[in-house]
């Protein structure tokens, strides 16, 4: 069986078991604990954790997923064997509070032995320790006398949230291979192949380490797709199965290079970081210097890097995009549909790669004289990524060929110093929020209209990184509500400010409305004692909101002014609309001139002069993109949808607040357009009076 039917038979199988299948979620998590999706199971995060109810009991999908930054980062080892990818497909059925142990281990073994049939007497199963219960089914369901491990079956998905034990079933690639059984003192030789988990959802760990039961007991299951293929198509190298040697066979035409035994790992190596790119990319992540645009950076350049081991100096996966929307376009559609921008993307990076690569190379050449032991401090390294973009990995090579090396240490120390430093400012306390899983979602169906008299509880106060009963004047602290008004920051769109009262008076001064996960945060500094259990009344500075409601209409008409005035295929890749100024950034390959600006800016005052009917409405994702409504590039979307419908020149998928009429905006007036990356431009304008 090739790919896509794999794919097919697993998904029908579930669906026959009374599972809804859904499509994959975004590589880009709602969780400030993960740079990307790392498993199935991080788009259901908040239902494990009570946070959200499941639209179904039981769903099953195939999850698109990258390991190649922070804890589960699988980049060093690809290419070098055949199971490690930095993007891979996990395969899942999942059970909110429906069913659990039992039924989840006989569905498994049924579909591996009776519809794959897989031989049983290959497939060895491994328990908890402290997993009776699984283990006794085992042995009722299958006759399987399960291997008990400790820490190789618990899973969760970060330091903290959902986790609980697992039961893993293991594959025998043969007895030829070395390796022994999982458990053992030499089970990393490649014999006993792990092709499937079922993670049993039970408890919630938080920053502390504590364990506390969920509200109900899940089913999360991972099969990693890759490994199917192999095991189904009877071979024993992820790399040899139909999807990779298509890719492969598509990069030898490219780089006009025949594979190997000598060069094959960077073929493998090029065809996974394709998919890791090509994926992110289209999913909405720009290459960059920080966070998970760093790490499709470092990823891209490495595989172009591999091509230039294979002597080609050229576009590599730009040219190679095509294949992989060959291979897998029909699964996941986002491939063809972004296709020209991601393209467009990967040109301009793999151009910034060569002179970068010229630019780092002069700043080496000049600190090579200085170098002492033959070791290159780990500052200068770090310099060379910090400035140029070098990864470490390619600094590395280079000395390599000279006999010299790097002070990774050294680097290691740098790179930590910067995080920190960026970190400090951004983090903030959303951990904490995040981590306090007993907080229903904030009830904010009132953020579009605010109301007058809304009375609210509190459910919990943070004051210096600590929960608290009661805030007294001069506090900074952050408040959750049980229902609010208050827009917290989303979609671009800064939070509202305001108060919160007791009575007649004021008892926080709200400078900022924020988001964790479902919960709205208030943040501000205490006038009057609050303790939690307080009812307040939420009031929302109208005047800021108002301004800002501009603001953002106006960005939906800049966007439909830009696509009239230089082409359609101009698309948001961002922005931040604040009542005193609009950051909106667009897919442009060049700066815009003169008269292209005043263009633009003309057509958004005309609009505005017009005083057109915008019209705020629910539906149907499916019925929104019928219409033609427009999304924002790389951005998540539920089943239903808000569509901003402006006249007949803008229609847009938007949770943000919305005039009802044009004018309301009064004017527009474009204040500066530049370049943030590659491919990417930025305007700044403002809006209303500071417009005028």
């Amino acid at each position: 069986m090739n790919y896509d039917e794999i794919r097919k038979l697993f998904l029908n199988y579930f669906e026959q078991h009374g599972h809804k299948i859904v499509p994959s979620a975004s590589l880009i998590p709602d969780d400030p604990t993960l740079l990307f999706t790392v498993a199935g199971m991080v788009p259901w995060k908040n239902i494990f954790l009570g946070n959200a109810v499941p639209a179904y009991p039981r769903v099953a999908d195939v999850q698109k997923c990258i390991r190649a930054g922070g804890k589960h980062n699988d980049l060093d080892e690809v290419g070098f064997d055949g199971r490690h990818h930095t993007f891979f497909e996990m395969l899942g059925n999942w059970s909110f509070g429906d069913y659990f142990k039992e039924e989840a281990i006989k569905m498994s073994w049924d579909l591996l032995t009776n519809v794959l049939k897989l031989d049983p007497n290959r497939i060895v199963v491994t328990t908890h320790i402290s997993d009776d219960e699984a283990t006794k089914l085992w042995k009722k369901i299958a006759g399987k006398d399960a291997i008990r491990l400790d820490k190789d079956n618990w899973w969760s998905a970060g330091d903290t949230g959902p986790c609980g034990p697992c039961t893993e079933m293991h594959y025998d690639m043969g007895a030829d291979l070395p390796g022994g059984l999982p458990g053992s003192t030499n089970e990393d030789g490649g014999r006993y192949v792990e092709i499937w988990n079922d993670v049993f959802m039970q408890y919630n760990r938080d920053a502390n380490g504590n364990l506390t039961n969920l509200p109900k007991c899940n089913v999360d299951t991972g099969a990693g797709l890759e490994r199917w293929a192999a095991v189904l198509q009877n071979v024993r190298d992820n790399y040899d199965t139909d999807l990779f040697q298509h890719l492969m066979d598509a990069t030898s035409d490219v780089v006009h290079v025949a594979r190997n035994a000598e060069n094959t790992p960077s073929f493998k190596i090029i065809a996974d970081h394709l998919r890791a790119v090509g994926f992110a990319i289209a999913d909405g992540v720009i290459p960059s210097n920080t966070d998970r645009g760093y790490v499709i950076r470092r990823i891209l350049r490495r595989a172009m890097r591999h091509g230039q081991l294979l002597g080609h100096n050229g576009p590599l996966l730009s040219a190679l995009y095509p294949a992989l929307v060959r291979e897998m376009g029909a699964a996941y559609p986002e491939l063809a549909r972004e296709e020209k921008h991601v393209v467009e993307i990967i040109k301009n990076e793999e151009n910034a790669f060569r002179d970068m690569l010229q630019s780092g190379m002069k700043l080496l050449e000049s600190e090579l004289p200085n170098v002492q032991n033959k070791t290159l401090p780990g500052a200068v390294a770090f310099k060379l990524f910090d400035t140029y973009g070098f990864p470490l990995d390619l600094t590395q090579m280079i000395l390599r060929d000279r006999g010299m090396s790097v002070d990774v240490d050294g680097f290691n120390a740098a790179m930590r110093e910067q995080k920190e430093r960026s970190r400090a400012d951004t983090r903030g306390t959303k951990i904490l929020w995040e981590s306090r899983g007993e907080l229903p979602a904030t009830d904010d169906t009132t953020k579009y209209a605010p109301v007058a008299d809304m009375k609210s509880t509190v459910l919990a106060i943070l004051r210096d990184g600590e929960f608290v009963d009661s805030a007294v004047p001069g506090d900074n602290v952050e408040i959750a509500l049980d229902k609010t008004n208050f827009y917290g920051t989303q979609g671009g769109q800064v939070g509202d400010t305001g108060e919160l009262r007791i009575g007649a008076d004021t008892a926080v001064t709200v400078t900022e409305a924020a988001r964790a996960n479902n919960i709205v945060i208030h943040k501000g500094t205490v006038q009057k004692t609050i303790n939690v259990g307080d009812i307040v009344t939420p009031v929302v500075n109208a005047i800021v909101r108002n301004q800002t409601t501009r603001a953002h209409t106006a960005t939906h008409l800049l966007q439909a002014a830009l696509r009239r005035v230089l082409n359609t295929d101009v698309e948001q890749r961002g922005s931040r609309v604040a009542p005193d100024s609009v950051r909106f950034d667009f897919s442009f390959g060049r700066a815009m001139t003169d008269d292209e600006k005043a263009a633009v800016e003309k057509l958004v005052n005309d609009w505005i002069a017009a005083n057109m009917d915008v019209k705020h409405e629910e539906m149907s994702i499916d019925a929104a993109r019928a219409r033609g409504a427009m999304a924002l590039f790389g951005e998540k979307y539920g089943d239903v949808v808000r569509v901003i419908t402006a006249g007949d020149v803008s229609c847009e998928l938007c949770g943000g607040t919305h005039v009802y009429h044009t004018g309301e905006i009064i004017r527009a007036k474009i204040n500066k357009e530049k370049s943030v990356a590659s491919g990417i431009r930025r305007i700044t304008m403002s809006v209303g009076n500071l417009a005028e």
